[in-house]
C-alpha cells in the first residue's frame, strides 16, 4: 500500500530570492497523525499548502498514495479534507447550510446530520456563522473539511488562539478521524498538543526539517530518547550543530517556549522569522 504522503526534495523559492523551503522531504505512513513544528516564517504553511495541492513547487515532488497532482488532481481532492490557517466562511449561511455547501462539492460526501454531531454543532445547525464563536467558528472549519469523508487531514494550526475548553475538543475530534483509519498532517507552535496528538513531530527551521522523531511524553520526556537529524550544518551564528542526533528533552525545553518565537533558549535562539 502506497504512504498517503510523500515528498522528496521539495523547494519552493518566490521572485528568485526568498527561499520558504529549501529540500523538505518527507513520508507519512497510513494511520499516523504527523505534526510539523517551528516558529512564523519557519515554512509550515508553505510546505503543507504544496502537500494540499494549493502552490505549485520550484521543483521536488510530491505524491498522495502514490499519485502526483499532475496525474489525478480531482481524485486527489476527494481523499483530502483543508482546515486553513485563516478560513473565511461566509458570515450570512447557516452553520447546516455551510456544511451541505461544502457536502456539494463531493461526489461521495458524508450526511449533514452526521457531521453536525461528531463536530457537536447540532444546536448551532440553524444558527448564522457570524454568530458563532472562535472555538464553534473553528469546529465548522474542520466540519467543512471533514464532510468530503477524506483519508487525509490536512490542518494548518488549527487551534490558535482558541481557548483551553475549544482546543481540547479539537483535539477530540482529530482522535476519533485518526481512530477511523484517517491520516492526519498538522502544524502547530504548542508543544502540549504535539505530545497529545501526533505520533511522529518534524521540526522545521528556514525551510528545513532540522530534528525528526518520536514526541516527548510526560512518561519519556526525560528517558533517553534522541531525535534523528536529517541535516544540521550549522546554526546562523556559525556556530555547528549536533553531529547527527538531538536529546529529546533538550528539544522539549525549546519548543515550550511561548509559541516558538521568543526567549527560546540556545542554539533555537538564533531561528529568526523569515
Amino acid at each position: 500500500m502506497e504512504s498517503p504522503i510523500v515528498c522528496t526534495n521539495l523547494r519552493k523559492t518566490y521572485d528568485d530570492k526568498v527561499e520558504a523551503v529549501r529540500g523538505l522531504s518527507l513520508q507519512i505512513e497510513a494511520g499516523q497523525c504527523f505534526g510539523l513544528l517551528g516558529p512564523n516564517g519557519a515554512g509550515k504553511t508553505t510546505t503543507i499548502e504544496i502537500l494540499e495541492g494549493l502552490l505549485a513547487p520550484t521543483s521536488g515532488e510530491v505524491r498522495i498514495f502514490g499519485h502526483t497532482w499532475n496525474d489525478n488532481p480531482r481524485q486527489l481532492r476527494e481523499w483530502i479534507g483543508i482546515s486553513l490557517q485563516e478560513t473565511r466562511l461566509s458570515e450570512k449561511l447557516t452553520v447546516r447550510e455551510t456544511i451541505e455547501l461544502f457536502a456539494s462539492f463531493y461526489s461521495e460526501p458524508r450526511p449533514a446530520e452526521d457531521i453536525l454531531e461528531e463536530l457537536q454543532l447540532t444546536e448551532k445547525s440553524d444558527a448564522w456563522v457570524g454568530k458563532l464563536s472562535g472555538g464553534q467558528k473553528q469546529r465548522l472549519a474542520v466540519a467543512t473539511a471533514l464532510v468530503g469523508n477524506p483519508r487525509i487531514l490536512f490542518l494548518d494550526e488549527p487551534t490558535t488562539g482558541l481557548d483551553p475548553q475549544s482546543r481540547r475538543q479539537l483535539w477530540d475530534i482529530i482522535r476519533v478521524f485518526q481512530k477511523k483509519g484517517g491520516t492526519v498532517l498538522l502544524t502547530t507552535h504548542y508543544m502540549d498538543e504535539a505530545e497529545r496528538l501526533c505520533d511522529q513531530l518534524a521540526i522545521v527551521d528556514h525551510g528545513q526539517i532540522i530534528a525528526e522523531g518520536l514526541p516527548p511524553t510526560s512518561s519519556t520526556a526525560s528517558a533517553a530518547i534522541t531525535w534523528s537529524s536529517s541535516k544540521w550544518g550549522q546554526w546562523s551564528d556559525g556556530r555547528p550543530r549536533p553531529s547527527h542526533r538531538a536529546r529529546c528533552p533538550a528539544l522539549h525545553r525549546r519548543l515550550a517556549a511561548a509559541e516558538m518565537a521568543t526567549s527560546i533558549p540556545a542554539p533555537i535562539a538564533t531561528i529568526t522569522s523569515t
